[in-house]
């Protein structure tokens, strides 16, 4: 599945789900993930417990809700495969700015890639059968 023309065209609220190395969950709101040529997706991310989470464990979880009646989207999971902090396509792929003392007191920003391994709708396929 091409998952840049969704993303481009619809509209949502998402939520990365990430793990530390002992397993205790984080949950953060995150805007629709940048799709790249490589159909790897990024987030961007500020140095807080999603992307502490993310250098001992590098699995995680995006659910995007689509914007509207019903229960429609896709469930992404995720394994990192490198960051980069603060680069010129980080702040080129950002949708939005902040004021510079913003910018100042949240510190550094970092672009996260991430190989998709599967792709489900939110509700319903993937379930274990038989149990």
């Amino acid at each position: 599945m091409d998952l840049k023309p969704y993303f481009e065209q619809t509209k949502g609220h998402g939520v990365l789900a990430t793990a530390d190395a002992s397993g205790r969950v984080n949950l953060a709101i995150f805007a629709r993930p940048h799709v790249m040529e490589d159909n790897t997706v990024a987030f961007i991310m500020p140095r807080r417990l999603t992307h502490n989470n993310l250098q001992s464990n590098p699995q995680a979880a995006y659910l995007f809700l689509e914007a509207g009646p019903g229960y429609k989207g896709k469930r992404l999971y995720l394994t990192k495969i490198r960051e980069e902090q603060d680069t010129d396509l980080l702040y080129a792929l950002r949708r939005r700015s902040y004021p510079p003392e913003q910018e100042k007191q949240e510190g550094p920003r970092f672009l996260v890639f991430f190989r998709v391994d599967q792709v489900l709708p939110v509700v319903g396929a993937g379930d274990l059968e038989g149990k």
